[in-house]
């Protein structure tokens, strides 16, 4: 009997790489419902623009490059990206921002580097700090239509929006927010900010309309979505947990010492754990496998450090929440973190 020897490692998930990729965007779907509900079908507009500019923006490239476009295509790496980019975009922002966003995510932040494995940066977030630092206005206007405006933007005006930023009646997205100021453009973390910025107190900034809710318009229920997604992530053994921990834990342990050292201007660990993009940047930003750290300590250290520049960023930088950030810098920091970090290899003792 002739026997084959293969390198190592030899164990095998049988889990094929477009079977992980589907298995991520199907565990956005809790959190994508919690988003249409509380901010309207705009995010499926969102949605679609994105998966279609990154899907056309693969095949050009990979066509450039003259190399098959289906294989690229299937993996649904471009696709994840799009997914994740649209679910952090407001619902109602110019369609032209996704496409940006979209087209600078697959072919700068990606193929540029070589493709999917060789990319240094996390492209979704890339893609969303350029639009943020680029169109500050259109990646602020969050506007909660259930309950506040009654449901009154029906899909049609909310297309009409994203496209020639008025409604079919003409009602532009700042005539539409009349009345409910305050709550559909500013997030609770910028709300909270904002305030304490102008000497209030956080129990006088919870008074604000947009607080009329579990953590302020929907955006703990979105939270709480990504959390359930997350948790059925690593139950899946598609991403391990030691990220995960690292950065919900750092988030956790700062905001409680903020909130023992300053009551008055501190929300408390809750507030952080449950606001702004905490959870889908824990679940599903920090831990891309190709930027992130490779190492089990070295993931509790990167995911720490994320969770501590998020702490920071939100409380005393210039920005009201920091994920995108955070992510991006410590992808920097990852070869760093993996060359400290790395297992000793098995029967090599410590130098004396």
């Amino acid at each position: 009997m002739k026997l084959t020897m293969a390198s190592s490692p030899h164990s095998h998930s049988h889990k094929s790489l477009s079977r992980l990729m589907q298995t991520v965007i199907l565990a956005c779907i809790p959190g994508l419902i919690a988003q249409l509900y509380f901010f309207g079908t705009g995010v499926i507009i969102q949605l679609v623009l994105a998966l279609l500019t990154a899907s056309i923006s693969e095949a050009i490239i990979m066509l450039i490059r003259k190399r098959p476009v289906w294989p690229a295509l299937s993996d649904g790496s471009a696709w994840l990206t799009a997914v994740l980019l649209a679910l952090s975009i407001p619902p109602l922002a110019p369609w032209w921002v996704i496409v940006i966003g979209s087209f600078f995510a697959i072919v700068i932040v990606k193929q540029l580097y070589g493709g999917l494995g060789f990319n240094l940066f996390n492209p979704a977030m890339a893609a969303y700090v350029l639009l943020l630092i680029s169109f500050p206005v259109q990646m602020t206007t969050w506007m909660p239509v259930n309950d506040l405006l009654a449901n009154s933007i029906s899909f049609s005006q909310q297309l009409s929006v994203v496209f020639n930023g008025f409604t079919s009646g003409g009602f532009s997205v700042d005539q539409l927010r009349v009345g409910v100021d305050g709550v559909t453009m500013a997030t609770p973390l910028d709300t909270i900010k904002t305030d304490i910025a102008h000497g209030l107190t956080v129990t006088e900034s919870m008074q604000a309309a947009i607080f009329n809710s579990w953590l302020g318009q929907g955006w703990g229920w979105v939270n709480l979505g990504f959390l359930i997604g997350g948790l059925y992530l690593i139950k899946a053994k598609v991403i391990n947990w030691h990220i995960p921990v690292g950065v919900l834990a750092s988030i956790a342990v700062c905001s409680a010492i903020g909130y023992i050292a300053a009551p008055g201007t501190e929300p408390g660990v809750v507030f952080h754990l449950f606001s702004g993009a905490t959870m889908l940047g824990a679940f599903f930003i920090a831990t891309d496998p190709v930027s992130a750290a490779t190492t089990n300590r070295g993931r509790l250290i990167y995911g720490a450090l994320i969770g501590l520049l998020v702490y920071l960023i939100r409380t005393f930088g210039g920005y009201p929440d920091a994920m995108a950030f955070a992510v991006l810098l410590l992808n920097m920091a990852v070869p760093l973190i993996d060359y400290y970090t790395r297992p000793r290899t098995y029967g090599h003792g410590v130098n004396k």
